[in-house]
């Protein structure tokens, strides 16, 4: 397995967080464990080799989806600033087990997207956003990069094992 398949990256250090080390992590994650519970965990800045992190403490913030977490070592404010931008990873082979017919938000990215199941594609997934709402960032064949809620009645179908999805989407989103 090529060194890039080896994590998962399910979130992001945006900020730090008071003055005692703590940072808040945006999660690409539907899986609020990987935020609370302590244990080993890594981190990578930009395209440096990954490295072990213990993760002390987290928690959500209320009616937001950003975590405030603690890790070991990292216990002042400056520390805590250095961390910004880096992913927050985990290993690919600690993906939870899904129910027949879920799949992980990650697998979304890198599918193509259709407007139907006849149609060529228009674009490709290529991120996530969990700000508030669920997002698909796409980019389409011109370039454009556009935001799709990912929601049922936009997003009707998604086939994973055949690499593509189809969109509904409303008048005009496309063209913003």
């Amino acid at each position: 397995m090529c060194e890039k398949n080896l994590w998962l990256t399910v979130g992001e250090v945006v900020a730090p967080q008071g003055l005692h080390g703590q940072v808040r992590i945006n999660p690409r994650s539907d899986f609020p464990e990987r935020f609370i519970e302590q244990g080993e965990r890594w981190l990578q800045k930009g395209k440096e080799k990954p490295y072990k992190i213990q993760l002390v403490s987290g928690k959500r913030i209320p009616g937001k989806s950003i975590y405030i977490v603690s890790f070991s070592g990292i216990d002042d404010r400056n520390k805590a600033k250095d961390l910004v931008g880096h992913k927050f990873l985990v290993k690919s082979n600690q993906r939870p087990k899904l129910a027949q017919g879920e799949f992980h938000f990650l697998d979304l990215i890198g599918l193509k997207v259709k407007l139907s199941n006849k149609e060529n594609e228009i674009g490709e997934v290529i991120n996530l956003s969990s700000a508030g709402n669920d997002l698909l960032e796409v980019k389409l064949l011109e370039g454009k990069k556009v935001l799709i809620p990912f929601v049922k009645e936009i997003v009707p179908e998604i086939h994973i094992k055949e690499g593509w999805l189809i969109i509904s989407p409303p008048k005009g989103l496309l063209d913003l």
